[in-house]
């Protein structure tokens, strides 16, 4: 998306000490990296029953970033939509809104994989009570698809063995236990929820303004984007939940913002 130059002087506070912040903390990173120390280990959010979650990173997570498109696409979608609706709300309303979306985000996020993982327990716990090699591999295909070559083998063999040897059950709980301890602790990063929070604020403020995308080259209204970015959003939350990417946080952030800005509205005459 195309808009003015970039100029330091001209961004409101609240986005300016935002984009410091981040900025600040994604060098860090890779510096810290350079001694032995993964800032990734203690400030992104880990799932609450993983033995590295600690609450205050409901809060940190949304200051790390993987990469540099990753905080440069979310750095650029700040400045370029959040001044604008920092400057209509003001600095205080404005960092409000992105904290809300980013816990938001942040919450739903968690229900969403709470609800995932706790299915996973329960089918794991269902296998080890009746463990056979067809239940293990239907476990696989249905909860971690992209090992299914890898245990292909492995239950051929046992079923060989007519699911009768114990060295086979006992691997196969092992894999079960361990993938579910792997998937527990997948950190999340970013700012995207609140980053997409604020997108879809700049669309309800302001759902006529043409933008022009940067790839496809073409004008496109606030209002159409938000809907397409959540429809894509919401398509891929249901079918690429394992391509490591919060799909589910980024609806979380829309929803709160939704609902934060409805709230707004309906308790002032101009809610910003």
């Amino acid at each position: 998306m195309q808009n003015r130059s970039f100029n330091l002087n001209a961004i409101p506070p609240v986005v300016k000490n935002l984009l410091i912040i981040n900025i600040l903390l994604f060098f860090a990173t890779y510096v810290l990296q350079t001694i032995g120390i993964d800032l990734d280990k203690y400030l992104a959010l880990y799932y609450f029953k993983s033995e590295y979650f600690r609450p205050y990173q409901f809060i940190t997570h949304m200051f790390m970033h993987g990469g540099f498109f990753h905080i440069f696409m979310n750095m650029f979608m700040l400045w370029m939509f959040g001044r604008v609706l920092e400057s209509v709300w003001g600095a205080k309303r404005f960092l409000i809104f992105y904290f809300v979306t980013g816990l938001g985000a942040a919450a739903f996020y968690t229900f969403v994989n709470w609800i995932s993982i706790s299915s996973m327990v329960d089918a794991a716990n269902a296998f080890m009570n009746t463990p056979t090699p067809d239940d293990f591999i239907k476990f696989v295909n249905h909860y971690l698809p992209e090992y299914k070559t890898h245990v292909i083998d492995f239950t051929n063999s046992w079923a060989a063995h007519n699911g009768n040897d114990s060295s086979f059950v006992q691997e196969a709980s092992n894999f079960i236990n361990a993938k579910i301890r792997e998937t527990m602790n997948i950190p999340t990063i970013g700012a995207s929820g609140a980053i997409y929070g604020v997108l879809l604020a700049f669309g309800m403020l302001f759902p006529n303004t043409v933008l022009m995308l940067i790839f496809p080259p073409i004008p496109i209204k606030a209002k159409y984007m938000v809907m397409i970015l959540g429809g894509i959003e919401l398509y891929l939350s249901f079918t690429q939940p394992g391509d490591h990417i919060a799909h589910a946080a980024h609806l979380g952030g829309m929803i709160f913002a939704f609902l934060l800005i409805k709230y707004w509205k309906k308790n002032s005459i101009n809610f910003y």
